[in-house]
């Protein structure tokens, strides 16, 4: 071998760049977001898929349990009569006002109740025995005291929403470190700073729990109200289907609850992300 072959360098491997190292991360990273959007509707769409298949091959009898088709296309029907829209405007409306009276109610006496021993004392047993009774032995009593208009039915929504926002405002304050609060004391802070700065963002993770399980008790509690006397809502779509032996109304009905359900509980995840970003468990929405 010459020396001109010893002395010739030997090639080099480039070093990777940022970039390189970046560009697998955010592969991994575009995985993952693929696939937690698209995970949660394997379950859904296989339902779906199988209930399509029973109705078709007669396992299960279209009369009783009508096929997904069936379904959409009394949907269709129904949103091209307007009757569907109206429906859901008025059971959305029911919703809105019941929700948000029962939510402010919860988070006042949460936080009366949460910050005050006396207070506890004074309210947290009525209320607790208020909890223990059921929607339906209230309806006749709400139908006396008010008639069969809409106030029975926003009413019935506002109870059944005030107690799990109440319960978990309290829950959310009296589980505050103790020592945050007396380290704002240490640092000059009074009584409404401590609260607006230490308490409320400390408890804001429960309270919001509270406020994504009260929104599903909504619409439980909308599905009894709208069984009041009323010809107007998703509940009445329900009635009206089983009066005339619709089976295709009532299972239409049950999803639009479903479905309503599951958009109000997204939209609780979204704030939750926002007001809670300083916080790890919840940031990018995962929970």
């Amino acid at each position: 071998m010459s020396e001109t072959q010893l002395a010739a360098p030997r090639p080099t491997r480039a070093e990777p760049t940022g970039e390189d190292r970046r560009r697998p991360r955010r592969a991994a990273t575009r995985h993952r977001l693929q696939l937690s959007v698209l995970l949660p509707w394997v379950v859904p769409v296989l339902v779906i898929l199988g209930w399509q298949w029973a109705s078709s091959t007669g396992a299960i009898s279209p009369s009783i349990l009508p096929p997904p088709s069936k379904v959409l296309a009394t949907a269709e029907q129904l949103w091209t009569a307007g009757e569907l829209q109206r429906h859901l405007t008025v059971s959305l409306r029911r919703i809105l006002i019941g929700f948000t009276l029962g939510a402010s109610i919860g988070l006042v006496l949460g936080f009366v109740v949460g910050l005050s021993r006396i207070a506890e004392g004074l309210v947290d047993r009525t209320l607790q025995m208020l909890r223990a009774l059921p929607h339906l032995a209230l309806v006749p009593l709400l139908i006396a005291a008010f008639g069969i208009g809409e106030l029975p039915k926003v009413v019935l929504v506002t109870l059944g929403v005030i107690f799990p926002v109440y319960l978990n405002t309290v829950a959310g304050i009296r589980t505050v470190d103790p020592k945050l609060v007396q380290l704002g004391e240490s640092y000059g802070l009074g009584r409404g700073a401590r609260i607006r700065d230490i308490i409320v963002p400390g408890a804001m993770p429960m309270i919001l729990t509270g406020i994504r399980y009260a929104l599903g008790v909504a619409w439980l509690t909308l599905v009894i109200a709208e069984t009041i006397a009323t010809s107007e809502g998703i509940g009445f779509l329900a009635q009206n289907g089983r009066n005339m032996l619709r089976n295709d109304r009532i299972v239409l009905a049950i999803l639009l609850y479903a479905v309503a359900g599951l958009l109000a509980d997204q939209i609780t995840r979204l704030i939750e992300a926002r007001v809670l970003r300083w916080n790890p468990h919840y940031q990018g929405g995962n929970r």
